[in-house]
């Protein structure tokens, strides 16, 4: 598969992955609480796979960078899950999901090191 396909894939489902941990601490109903997770979980696992695939194409190597978007991803992929078992930290998750994108988009768009 090509790049550009390992890259749309990777964008769609960190916006996905993203759209859903707010979902989450918007409204964490417990009748929502299968779809939240199954809709994070698919889209974590389909955003490390393209992240991974993107590296294998473009020979990148493990830089500095990927360390720190691999954290975002994994503080992304963990915060639906605990949303709904701590609704009252909303707040916090909130600032932490933010804080998450920021990181990923800023190492992937900057590559600092």
């Amino acid at each position: 598969m090509s790049f550009q396909f390992y890259q749309v894939l990777h964008l769609f489902s960190a916006i996905i992955l993203a759209g859903v941990a707010f979902a989450a601490l918007a409204n964490p109903l417990p009748e929502r609480r299968r779809t939240i997770l199954i809709w994070s979980g698919v889209a974590a696992l389909a955003a490390l796979v393209s992240g991974f695939g993107m590296l294998a194409i473009g020979r990148f190597g493990f830089p500095g960078w990927v360390f720190v978007k691999l954290a975002a991803w994994l503080a992304l992929a963990a915060v639906a899950g605990i949303a709904f078992r701590r609704p009252q930290q909303a707040r916090p998750l909130t600032i932490i999901v933010v804080v998450a994108v920021l990181l990923a988009v800023g190492m992937a768009v900057l590559k600092p090191f």
